[in-house]
């Protein structure tokens, strides 16, 4: 799924692995299953749609990527279950009165996974590199704002920025900015390189990503896992299956399949705090018309989506946030544009399109339920006169094509959730190159979005919120569908599971009784 962060990847040496990348050999000859092997090693294998983007965590933008390689890195904070932040890297912090200086005290007697011990170059590495400074190309918008960075002595880090930003200790995490070697330049992404829990093994494409014990990893007695292997399999049918077949110990379980797997295994359910979109290039004709994105929004009918692709399991939403982020959330917005097929055709022939248009929506086959979102949609806007041709791509290809290059007319998604309220809402910017895919422009969103960050008091940044999600929807930037609940099957004997406001399987704690 797309965490928007979203990209495609490195290749790594062959293993030798099953059909779906469930067992593999290691370096001693012995060959390891799922949930543990005849040493008493504990191993876990677990599903995952597709590859990773990139391996290398300053170049990963797909959420499918973080999902997993966000076990092998740390930044100088780290979010937690509930969308706070904690001290990570960053043992502990100040700032500044006038909101302009951080100054951090850098955790000690941290290693890296090649055995190196964390030092102040390699956190001032990290941020040059992001920052594109030394010659370098800018890998991140992120700290735009910042004015400097410098080591005040061995221990100590510090970051000026030119204006006060209420969002930016949100960018410290391991999501926007994880910590990396210098060591290791120019080599992160073939052989990634970080302080987390567990180690790079082996990346073998279209099979698996095999991840190891972090042996002097720094928080005492963690993680308990041996060894972590994601592989990957994009059919959700074929990986109930593989679950029931003792081939994986975790996936996801389409919301029909629940009754075969419940009372075996366990299922838990994760509030998604994602947004289901079909959006629109608005660089392209008609849909640079608002009457026609509006038109588009009234026509698709989102409780057959809900009903239809996701059994229920499922909450309509009005604008890019989800319930799930509570007070920043701005209730209501999902019964804006109830279906309505004459006030579409209305809106379409104001817009000049009275017979309606042809068009093209495109998604990736990386999940099935885009397709099944894009059939909706054909079905829907053939009654205003639209006509839809379904094209399918590979997900690198969407990636390539949709994301990076802007070059297509309609598609499906989900914007994966993230910790912060910002982020959440931040892919609209005009100024985000990186992120606003959909060429979305309106200067009081961005105006909504600029004062957000010099805004220190929570409830007057709630209100802001709440504006910007008023203009998305008042916008039609999007056709918001809904935020779904992921269903997870897992073995019963595993524990230590946790569910963040944005995809991670966190592997840290999680164990076999």
């Amino acid at each position: 799924m797309v965490l928007l962060t979203i990209s495609a990847c490195s290749g790594g040496s062959e293993s030798e692995s099953g059909e779906n990348g469930t067992s593999s050999e290691s370096g001693d000859g012995t060959v390891a299953t799922s949930g543990g092997s005849s040493n008493g090693a504990q191993e876990i294998t677990v599903r995952i749609n597709d590859d990773p983007d990139f391996l290398d965590p300053h170049h990963a933008t797909a959420s499918i990527s973080f999902q997993m390689i966000l076990n092998m890195f740390e930044g100088l904070f780290i979010p937690q279950t509930d969308g706070s932040l904690t001290e990570g890297l960053a043992e502990s912090y100040e700032v500044s009165e006038d909101g302009l200086t951080y100054t951090f005290n850098i955790r000690q007697g941290v290693r890296f996974h090649n055995g190196e011990e964390l030092t102040m170059d390699d956190v001032v590495y990290t941020f040059e590199r992001l920052m594109g400074l030394n010659g370098g190309e800018k890998l991140s918008n992120n700290f735009d704002n910042v004015e400097s960075i410098e080591a005040a002595d061995d221990t100590t880090f510090v970051m000026t920025l030119k204006e006060p930003n209420s969002n930016f200790l949100y960018s410290l995490t391991a999501l926007q900015s994880a910590i990396v070697p210098k060591s290791n330049d120019g080599k992160h992404n073939e052989s990634p390189i970080g302080t987390g829990p567990f180690a790079f093994v082996n990346y073998a494409p279209g099979v698996n990503l095999e991840l190891k014990k972090h042996e002097e990893y720094w928080e005492d007695g963690l993680p308990y896992l041996d060894k972590v292997t994601f592989a990957f399999q994009s059919d959700d049918q074929a990986a109930v299956m593989n679950l029931l077949a003792d081939e994986v110990d975790l996936t996801g379980v389409p919301g029909h399949r629940v009754p075969e797997v419940e009372g075996t295994y366990n299922v838990t359910h994760q509030n998604n705090n994602s947004s289901l979109i079909i959006t629109f290039n608005e660089e392209k004709e008609p849909f640079n018309d608002v009457k026609v994105r509006q038109a588009i929004s009234y026509a698709i009918n989102k409780q057959d989506v809900i009903d239809s692709v996701f059994f229920g399991y499922a909450t309509p939403t009005g604008s890019n946030m989800s319930p799930a982020m509570g007070d920043y959330y701005l209730d209501g917005l999902q019964d804006v544009y109830k279906r309505d097929v004459e006030k579409a055709k209305e809106l379409l022939t104001e817009a000049g399109y009275p017979d309606g248009f042809k068009t093209k929506i495109t998604v990736s086959s990386h999940n099935d339920i885009y397709s099944s979102i894009a059939q909706i949609a054909v079905e829907n806007l053939k009654e205003i006169g639209i006509d839809v041709e379904i094209e399918v791509v590979e997900w690198g290809i969407w990636l390539e094509r949709v994301y990076f290059g802007r070059d297509y007319e309609m598609t499906a998604i989900d914007l994966t959730g993230r910790p912060s309220a910002y982020e959440v809402l931040n892919d609209y910017v005009s100024t985000n190159d990186a992120e606003n895919f959909f060429l979305f422009k309106n200067e009081e969103f961005d105006q909504v979005m600029a004062d957000v960050l010099r805004e220190t008091d929570r409830e007057k940044q709630i209100e802001y919120y709440h504006r910007a999600q008023e203009i998305l929807n008042e916008q039609a930037a999007a056709v918001y569908i809904a935020d779904y609940q992921i269903l997870w099957g897992s073995k019963q004997n595993i524990t230590g599971l946790k569910s963040y406001p944005f995809w991670f399987h966190d592997m840290k704690e999680v164990k076999f009784e």
